[in-house]
């Protein structure tokens, strides 16, 4: 896979109105998302390959990655760039024998250097910490502290992603510590104008905008 994970990672809402989430899934483009992961845990089937579908073709007209949560089948089904996988979803090994090397498989890891450490030896492609800040996606959800990002950014020769509570007002502290993606669900999603917020989120790093 030639393209790294890297800059704003626009992670989608629960949302069964198809045309609102892919007009918000569009603007988050437009306004610099390198990366976006359609995550529906609720949706009928049938839903949540349609939504999947139209987002891979809306990320591949954008030039960004399209990464699809949890499910290696729907992923495969719609050609998307990868999956991510959390703790339940199966392991890098399995989802690599059917998605193949041509594609990214993203692990959470929460607030876990260990399991960092043995998805970087299954082969994984990036891996993800978080929750950093409370976050009204997952309220109970651990939490994991700046130095855990740099300890990985020490460690870990993958793309480390930061999620879980990201603002404006925090995001910087996460890439200054060694992040190389800062996932956001509600602050983009949630926002007036999502295009004008992704490119506020994708003004802090130091690379171009999506064209």
């Amino acid at each position: 896979m030639s393209k790294r994970v890297n800059g704003l990672y626009a992670v989608t809402p629960e949302s069964v109105d198809s045309i609102a989430l892919i007009g918000k899934v569009d603007a988050a483009l437009r306004g610099g998302a390198h990366v976006v992961q359609y995550r529906s845990k609720s949706a009928e089937d049938s839903l949540r390959h349609a939504q999947a579908a139209q987002i891979a073709r809306l990320c591949r007209s954008h030039n960004a990655l399209f990464i699809v949560n949890d499910s290696v089948e729907l992923a495969r089904a719609v050609g998307a760039d990868g999956v991510h996988l959390g703790k339940d979803d199966g392991d890098v090994v399995a989802a690599r024998a059917v998605l193949g090397h041509g594609k990214l498989i993203g692990v959470s890891c929460y607030d876990d250097i260990v399991r960092a450490r043995a998805a970087q030896l299954q082969g994984a492609d990036y891996v993800a910490f978080g929750s950093f800040f409370p976050s009204a996606t997952k309220p109970m959800a651990q939490r994991a502290g700046l130095d855990l990002l740099r300890i990985a950014a020490s460690e870990i020769s993958l793309p480390v992603v930061a999620i879980g509570g990201i603002s404006e007002d925090n995001a910087a502290a996460l890439i200054a510590a060694g992040a190389d993606a800062i996932a956001v669900v509600s602050t983009l999603f949630d926002a007036p104008d999502v295009e004008a917020q992704a490119r506020r989120f994708a003004r802090l790093f130091s690379i171009p905008l999506n064209s």
